[in-house]
């Protein structure tokens, strides 16, 4: 049994001749596998929620649970698996597959690779979670095939990932791009690692929806107080939507995030020359019309002039799968290089 219910399944199938490959995203509040054919037709799904408080053992238990019910969903064996890629909150060891940390799980050095691919005996290969999506966006959605795709997804945190000429931007043993820990503010509010004023600290979900609960105790956005009320765990994404409409302190604590996220996006575009900048996560989801035009033109007032017709800034395009697909495109070509 998983902790939500399963919506618009696929039909079982039988696996490709080829095998089948499964991407998998490990979030800060769920996490979700897929199952792929050879060519990334969606064979079987499964998602719960992640609980992260319980503890990498069990989180990782959690993790493999997740994956048996995706293939059982797909009507193929675990037999039948050729690759899984993994999409990760944080800093990842690249090399050996070990999740470093993450700031909004609390997880240290989990060898991810390892205890996954002695549970399924296969390949595993490690990326960050964002990178996965970026990449995903850049081989299937709203970058495809672009030269340099910046992805920016704000959440629980804000991610970021890069894909240049093809392959996911790195360090020499890490993932890198974490913009979200970039400092903003250094008078701002620390972040999960303790770090003060970081652009997570000041413009992620999570902050936004304490900023917007603060604002309904205090009267301010009455239409948030009587529908969710100022319980964080309440204040999602949709809820988010619904009060901007109503609450003009919501929305206005909304584009004042989107307004410092876009400025720090400014700079990342002043370093890097990216083509376009794909904006994704459930925030952006519920409300692109109210946030991209926002994160765009802070971006356009932040970058050079000579950047500011060089580059887009759009949604992204394929939503819960970006990261999944992303992932275990990411699987293949590594595995394909030898590396994987």
């Amino acid at each position: 049994m998983t902790d939500s219910p399963e919506s618009d399944t696929p039909p079982a199938a039988d696996a490709p001749g080829d095998g089948v490959r499964i991407g998998f995203d490990l979030g800060g509040t769920k996490m979700y596998a897929c199952a792929f054919d050879a060519d990334y037709k969606l064979l079987g799904k499964d998602r719960r929620k992640t609980k992260g408080h319980l503890g990498s053992e069990a989180g990782v238990d959690r993790m493999i649970a997740t994956i048996q019910d995706c293939l059982d969903d797909a009507g193929v064996t675990a037999q039948q698996v050729i690759g899984i890629g993994v999409g990760a909150p944080g800093v990842t060891d690249l090399d050996k597959g070990v999740l470093l940390n993450t700031a909004n799980l609390g997880w240290k050095d989990v060898p991810l690779t390892k205890l996954l691919g002695e549970a399924f005996d296969c390949p595993v290969t490690l990326c960050n979670d964002v990178d996965a999506g970026v990449y995903g966006e850049w081989k299937f959605g709203a970058g495809k095939e672009k030269r340099c795709v910046l992805g920016v997804f704000p959440g629980t945190g804000i991610g970021g990932g890069l894909v240049y000429e093809g392959a996911i931007f790195r360090g020499a043993k890490m993932s890198c791009m974490e913009i979200g820990h970039m400092p903003v503010d250094p008078l701002g509010p620390r972040s999960g690692l303790g770090q003060r004023g970081t652009l997570e600290a000041v413009a992620s979900k999570l902050t936004i929806a304490g900023q917007a609960a603060l604002a309904a105790y205090r009267g301010q956005a009455p239409h948030l107080m009587k529908n969710t009320g100022t319980d964080l765990t309440d204040i999602r994404s949709g809820a988010l939507s619904e009060s901007a409409e109503k609450d003009p302190a919501v929305r206005r604590i909304l584009l004042d995030a989107a307004e410092i996220i876009g400025t720090t996006i400014g700079g990342v575009v002043n370093l890097l020359a990216p083509d376009v900048v794909v904006l994704g996560g459930g925030l952006v989801e519920a409300m692109p019309k109210l946030l991209v035009p926002a994160v765009k033109k802070a971006a356009l007032a932040a970058v050079m002039p000579a950047f500011r017709g060089a580059f887009d800034v759009v949604p992204a395009e394929l939503g819960d799968e970006a990261a999944v697909m992303g992932a275990a495109a990411w699987q293949q070509r590594q595995a394909d290089s030898g590396k994987g």
